[in-house]
């Protein structure tokens, strides 16, 4: 019996995904409606599917292959996803088609950068046929029987994000049955490689559930302005999003209205969410307010909704009636909730109304015009957060397979520091919710000891914190996260200061059950960035 060539570990070739975009573009042009409507949603092709395309178009040329020329192609350090090869289970087909078109080389599959190089001539040989109208209008005639199975599974996610010592494949398992939460919380300095991680787990999360019908969105704060540069779009092919997922509130207000729609609902829900929020408005600028300015805002609120009757409000029906409220000689003095209100007001962040599905799509926030520890910055990241509380509230429990549960959207935040020094209730209610809906969070800083704050303990709760290199360490942190003292206390602490760019750091469940062994494990990340 024939040996099945090993389909993983394979590496793309330099600009692979850039080179499919022509073919991308020309598919999807053909295949979506020429005049827009509402109802009908534009198809996109994702990654893995082009790649598939093009390498079964290469393999059905039937020219003689060179060693000579396919040992030329210039390989790069990203990984092309096994899922392109496992989708529908055709693995062996794959491995039968390569091994048949180069049954007249020697060549020695155990080397992986062999059967890399191979894989990427062939999809390079496709793409070529594919770019010719002709050809593709014959391949676009044939179509797949509907009704495949495994495209109505929940997907499992085990994130491939890198090496463990000994070159073993690190992976995260993020919605196994036995799994009780999916967080993610990762601490590393400025330097220690938190945005290629961040990278490399998008680009985990969204390649293996695109082809689903349980893709996995995510709406990620770009506090830095990296992720959306427009330098650094050709990241988003790996993302599967395009242009239009970048919302720029310096450019255009957001797209959605922050507050609750209490049509139907009682006062006493009102009156809760006005406290709640007149607490934020003072956390977001660190503002002090007397107990008698608190409760006028509560009450600005209150009333903001009996004038709107009960409909979503603004921060300028709330500054007028906290205005209202106030004194006659006061109305014309600024202070510190007035401030916060006309920044707000000024700045014109959020629209009236909701156009856009935050949940159904895939989002990345460009925040990097504001200062990150001011109020503006802080707003934005609370008011969507309270946003996205309020649609998972009325979604319906996560759908659930015998080895899996679904994961429907994740909120990733970089530099979450500026949003864990204070009361953040909506962030704790994500956590809360998110637990039986299929939701989560990935939240990324420079010091393991901002997750210990004084309101919430979020490695508590978190399935899997990572540490990269840390300026500072604290040793309690260690002692609690690790459940360690002594020496293995000291070998973990020695273990951070040494990591270098891209590693990390990760709890070993098993020898922290047994009680043997060390009770971590250090994982080189894949280079994305």
């Amino acid at each position: 019996m024939m040996e099945e060539i090993a389909l993983h570990n394979i590496r793309q070739s330099e600009g692979l995904i850039d080179s499919l975009l022509p073919l991308k573009h020309k598919i999807e042009k053909k295949l979506n409606l020429k005049e827009y409507r509402k109802e009908a949603k534009q198809l996109t092709l994702n990654n893995n599917l082009l790649q598939r395309l093009t390498l079964a178009a290469g393999l059905s040329q039937n020219h003689k292959r060179s060693w000579s020329v396919v040992e030329k192609v210039a390989m790069d350090s990203l990984r092309i996803h096994e899922t392109t090869f496992t989708k529908f289970n055709l693995q062996v087909m794959w491995s039968s088609l390569i091994k048949y078109r180069y049954n007249q080389i020697d060549i020695d599959w155990a080397v992986a950068a062999n059967r890399s190089r191979i894989i990427n001539y062939e999809m390079q040989q496709g793409l070529k046929y594919l770019m010719d109208d002709n050809n593709l209008e014959n391949w676009l005639t044939i179509t797949a029987k509907s009704g495949n199975a495994s495209f109505g599974t929940v997907p499992f996610l085990d994130l491939n994000i890198g090496l463990f010592e000994g070159d073993m494949p690190a992976t995260l398992n993020l919605n196994g049955r036995q799994i009780p939460n999916t967080q993610i919380l990762i601490a590393g300095s400025t330097g220690s490689g938190k945005s290629n991680l961040l990278a490399v787990l998008m680009r985990e999360i969204r390649t293996l559930t695109v082809e689903t019908a349980y893709p996995v969105n995510f709406l990620f704060f770009d506090y830095k302005g990296e992720f959306s540069d427009p330098a650094n779009r050709s990241w988003f092919s790996h993302f599967e999003i395009d242009d239009t997922a970048i919302l720029d509130p310096i450019r255009e207000s957001l797209p959605f209205s922050p507050f609750k729609n209490f049509e139907g609902k009682t006062q006493n829900e009102i009156n809760l969410y006005a406290s709640e929020l007149s607490n934020a408005i003072c956390a977001i600028d660190n503002a002090r307010m007397s107990a008698n300015m608190s409760n006028r805002l509560a009450e600005a609120v209150i009333a903001s909704y009996r004038k709107t009757r009960n409909k979503p409000i603004s921060f300028q029906i709330i500054l007028d009636e906290y205005n209202h409220l106030q004194n006659k000689k006061d109305r014309l003095k600024d202070d510190s909730i007035k401030s916060v209100l006309k920044q707000l007001i000024r700045n014109n962040l959020f629209a009236t109304e909701d156009n856009i599905d935050l949940i159904n799509n895939s989002f990345i926030v460009k925040m990097d015009g504001y200062p990150k520890d001011g109020p503006l910055a802080k707003a934005i990241v609370y008011f969507i957060i309270s946003k996205l509380n309020t649609i998972y509230e009325k979604l319906p429990k996560q759908e659930v397979s015998e080895e899996c549960v679904e994961i429907r959207h994740f909120t990733i935040i970089d530099e979450a520091h500026y949003m864990l020094d204070f009361d953040n209730k909506p962030l704790r209610g994500l956590i809360a919710v998110g637990r039986n809906k299929g939701l989560s969070i990935i939240l990324a800083t420079q010091n393991m000891d901002s997750y210990k704050s004084k309101y919430f303990d979020f490695y508590a709760n978190a399935q899997y914190p990572l540490i990269m290199k840390q300026q500072s360490i604290t040793d309690t942190v260690i002692k609690d996260l690790f459940g360690v003292s002594g020496n293995e206390f000291q070998e973990i602490k020695e273990s951070i200061a040494g990591l270098e760019l891209g590693e990390l750091i990760i709890k070993d469940a098993t020898a922290i059950t047994l009680g043997m062994g060390k009770k971590f494990k250090k994982i080189k990340v894949d280079r994305f960035v």
